[in-house]
């Protein structure tokens, strides 16, 4: 057994580059799943609570280690990494839709929008902001869209139910239109912290 298991699940969060399961690393470090989830809500607050340019943030059930956001600019300087190109307003409307009504089906989308999204959805899928969920058992198998990993990573959330709500139903005589605008707005606002 491993004495430093801190220091293994950092070895281990650090070299995967991407999030892991405490189910994972439970079974590498031989201890038990809670065992596992303990000392990864350890390790993030003692990370939290330091001054390191680093640390580590729950995505779903999993954890990933990060760079700390105020340091973007230095690593992108020393990288050569330019800036994504902001999601166009089709994309953050579509990716609203999906967000807040996940699983669903393109022509769901494209109801709630009135326009074709092959082209948004497709781009939102390359930029990996969203993923095929599986089909629909309907005439034609239609493929279903969820939000992906990334999607919560961009938006420093740990899962959708973070997501701000959506203005209550007892204001149903607002316009569609405004309500559509308050759930971009909402994206939006999340993109640029």
């Amino acid at each position: 057994m491993i004495e430093n298991i801190n220091g293994a699940i950092e070895a281990i969060l650090f070299a995967n580059g991407s999030s892991v399961e405490p189910a994972r690393i439970a079974i590498a470090l031989s201890i038990s799943e809670s065992e596992a989830r303990e000392h990864l809500d350890a390790l993030m607050k003692e990370y939290q609570d330091s001054d390191r340019g680093i640390t580590i943030i729950k995505l779903k059930d999993s954890y990933q280690m990060v760079s700390v956001k105020e340091f973007a600019p230095a690593i992108r300087t020393v990288m050569d990494l330019r800036r994504n190109t902001p999601l166009s307003q089709a994309a953050l409307e579509v990716l609203a839709v999906i967000a807040y009504n996940q699983p669903v089906t393109k022509s769901f989308v494209e109801q709630i929008r009135g326009v074709d999204c092959s082209g948004v959805i497709g781009s939102l899928t390359s930029k990996d902001l969203i993923e095929e969920k599986g089909r629909l058992e309907l005439p034609g198998r239609p493929l279903i869209y969820g939000t992906t990993e990334n999607f919560l990573r961009c938006f420093n959330i740990s899962s959708v139910d973070q997501l701000p709500p959506l203005p209550e139903d007892n204001e149903k005589e607002e316009d569609s239109a405004d309500v559509q605008m308050t759930v971009e707005e909402v994206i939006e606002e999340a993109a640029k912290d």
